[in-house]
């Protein structure tokens, strides 16, 4: 069987596991909601998460099969209670293994939904399955599950996209925009070996995590990286350290198979930050589509998992510049 697991050396046994059974899923931020379970700090926990789409959008899943997902926001797996933890407090979340299932789903979402980086350029909605469990000289790598698609080689670094507390203030929060506890901040370099600190702002911190991805580019601009369903492993402490929003330790890797390697760069140039990073990512799509035969869907897509949006400076008004850079090891010749 391949090796679907990404740990630490000498990852730890969990000392406990939530399963994604309902009683332990919720879909909105609160403080409210009763923990799945409680543990002291230094603790090791495991956590089943499903993907995005809760498990409604297969890896041969169609836009018909996209269009009939119901959820009300991102699956998450928790929350965990830490003994101790109060508001002003510190939680240093190790993150310590991941396994993926062997698949994942990316889409882009019709152009209706306002949802992504460039709704206005793609009306119509798009789908992509990816099989994971491919070894190269480069390591693990994604690929697109349809013969018929690009060939294509995404080194897979797993990580949560959606992971952090309960908010301070009552009542429930919309699991889609990140908040100084953390949530949905979708850092790709929260691999395993990373250090998460987050600001308690509720009694027992009420930790919860989901929206796992195999592999991202910086930026995820179609809105979705390669969803996948994880087995996540994570450590708690409280540590005596102060910060208002997340902060991390990280060994990345910073490139996509963590070597220098050559790449191929399109450049956004305009007087608005959103208005530069929108040219450069539609510039990547251009040169995907009329250089190397992507349609200019999957071309969107493989932006989004692969692709790393970088400022390159905001200093030389009136203009700033985005550039926006691919690993051609990523193209499969």
């Amino acid at each position: 069987m391949p090796d679907r697991r990404f740990a630490v050396d000498d990852a730890p046994t969990p000392d406990h596991r939530l399963t994604e059974d309902p009683e332990n899923l919720h879909y909105t931020w609160d403080n409210a909601i009763e923990p799945a379970l409680t543990v002291e700090p230094g603790a090791v926990v495991e956590f089943d998460c499903r993907d995005a789409f809760d498990r409604q959008l297969p890896v041969d899943g169609t836009v018909a099969d996209l269009a009939a997902v119901e959820t009300a926001g991102h699956p998450l797996t928790g929350p965990v209670a830490v003994e101790g933890a109060e508001p002003g407090d510190t939680l240093r979340v190790d993150l310590l293994a991941f396994e993926h299932e062997g698949w994942g789903v990316s889409v882009v979402p019709p152009g209706e939904r306002e949802g992504g980086l460039l709704p206005e350029k793609f009306p119509d909605a798009h789908v992509r399955g990816w099989e994971l469990d491919e070894t190269t000289d480069t390591g693990r790598v994604a690929r697109f599950a349809d013969d018929d698609a690009p060939a294509v080689g995404v080194p897979l670094h797993p990580f949560p996209g959606n992971l952090g507390l309960a908010p301070g203030d009552d009542g429930t929060h919309d699991t889609m925009p990140p908040r100084q506890v953390g949530g949905n901040m979708d850092v790709k370099h929260l691999t395993a070996g990373s250090s998460l600190y987050l600001p308690v702002e509720a009694a027992g911190a009420l930790f919860s995590i989901g929206d796992c991805h195999a592999a991202q580019g910086d930026g995820e601009v179609c809105i979705t990286g390669i969803e996948a369903p994880m087995a996540v492993t994570a450590r708690f402490d409280l540590v005596d350290r102060s910060v208002t929003q997340p902060e991390f330790e990280t060994s990345g890797p910073f490139t996509p198979t963590g070597q220098d390697e050559p790449m191929y760069a399109t450049t956004g140039i305009a007087p608005d930050l959103m208005d530069a990073t929108k040219n450069a990512v539609w510039h990547m799509i251009g040169h995907l589509h009329e250089r190397r035969g992507f349609s200019r869907a999957d071309a969107y897509v493989l932006c989004s998992a692969a692709v790393d949006l970088k400022i390159s400076e905001v200093v030389d008004a009136p203009n700033w510049t985005v550039t926006a850079y691919l690993p051609e090891s990523v193209l499969v010749e």
